[in-house]
């Protein structure tokens, strides 16, 4: 007779219970990129929204961002790190193909033995790692997540590259996510689009880039991030008004209900128009991180995030509409109530 394998079950309901954001010393303004793609300040304020961006210095690395950003997000949960039992990393940029860089994270925050992985769903990322953590926590499989968001974008620019030279920051952002009394997290609408997987895109492979080594030697040129920026601005412009409302559906939330949206900052362009398409009230807020933070891919939400509650544009306990989207192309959206400020 075949074993009876146990099963498990955790709380109800999850929601955010802690915000912690981690932004680089350095400021890089439109002036300093301009120069070697032939561009402005104006030319980049048009096209993208962007004045100014972040770029690591010598001791900024992807770990040591997650764990300044995760060690405040810890303490305003109110929970131990020992109480964390699993880690989620989104990132495109951690520049290792193995080890992760979740366990090192883990690790630094004392969590010797704690589960820890990280998530490649490119921009989309966070919320991806979002929706793992509140189905673990409602699963029983984990009590606490901490989720982090995190790029390190400065090493994979070709500064002359004039698409994607301008648009990219560093940062980093995580939360703590756990049982709660009322919902706090929505249900989650995902998907990918694998055939426009050439819109965002590493240049070359790397076993191309060591072929090219060994035939070229120091003529080799490195892979870097590029993009076409026309396919993606119309592809989220005018594909995502799906998606953010049947996020809102699922989540029981009429779009006048919304305090507040924070979209992936990808560009300030394609957020001016998803604001107009789903036609929000006066009264919800929009973000704006990308005016001086710049696309920082995966972190970009937990940043916005805690800049619109550190602002007073929104308030913990409101109602937001997350929705994000990149290379892939994959995205993913949903409902959330809004955490704490930060101390």
């Amino acid at each position: 007779m075949p074993a009876s394998i146990a099963a498990i079950s955790g709380a109800k309901h999850t929601a955010i219970l802690g915000l912690g954001v981690y932004r680089p010393s350095r400021i890089v303004t439109n002036d300093e990129v301009a120069g070697p793609i032939d561009s402005s300040d104006e030319w980049i304020r048009t096209r993208s929204g962007i004045k100014t961006r972040r770029f690591c210095g010598p001791d900024e690395t992807v770990v040591s961002m997650s764990v300044d950003a995760s060690r405040i997000a810890i303490e305003s949960a109110g929970i131990a790190p020992d109480q964390v039992d699993c880690v989620v990393v989104a990132t495109s940029t951690w520049m290792l193909l193995t080890p992760a860089a979740g366990p090192q994270i883990a690790t630094e925050l004392g969590m010797n033995t704690t589960a820890a992985f990280d998530v490649s769903a490119g921009c989309a990322g966070f919320c991806h790692g979002l929706s793992l953590a509140a189905d673990m926590v409602k699963s029983g499989t984990a009590r606490h997540v901490l989720v982090v968001g995190v790029e390190k974008l400065s090493d994979t620019i070709d500064m002359t590259d004039r698409t994607t030279a301008f648009l990219f920051g560093d940062g980093a952002g995580a939360v703590v996510v756990g049982p709660s009394e009322v919902n706090g997290i929505g249900p989650t609408v995902w998907g990918s689009e694998g055939d426009k997987s050439d819109a965002i895109r590493q240049t070359k492979d790397w076993v191309g880039f060591f072929k090219e080594i060994e035939a070229l030697g120091l003529d080799a040129r490195r892979p870097y991030l590029t993009m076409e920026g026309t396919t993606v601005f119309r592809w989220a412009a005018h594909s995502l008004e799906k998606v953010c409302r049947e996020s809102l559906d699922r989540a029981g939330v009429a779009v006048e209900q919304l305090d507040a949206l924070i979209p992936h900052q990808a560009n300030g362009r394609i957020t001016e128009v998803m604001a107009r398409i789903l036609k929000l009230p006066d009264n919800c807020a929009v973000a704006n991180d990308i005016e001086e933070m710049g696309n920082t891919s995966a972190a970009s939400i937990p940043l916005a995030m805690d800049t619109m509650l550190r602002k007073g544009e929104a308030k913990p306990g409101d109602t937001a509409l997350l929705i994000a989207f990149g290379a892939g192309l994959s995205y993913a959206s949903q409902v959330v109530s809004l955490p704490g400020v930060p101390v």
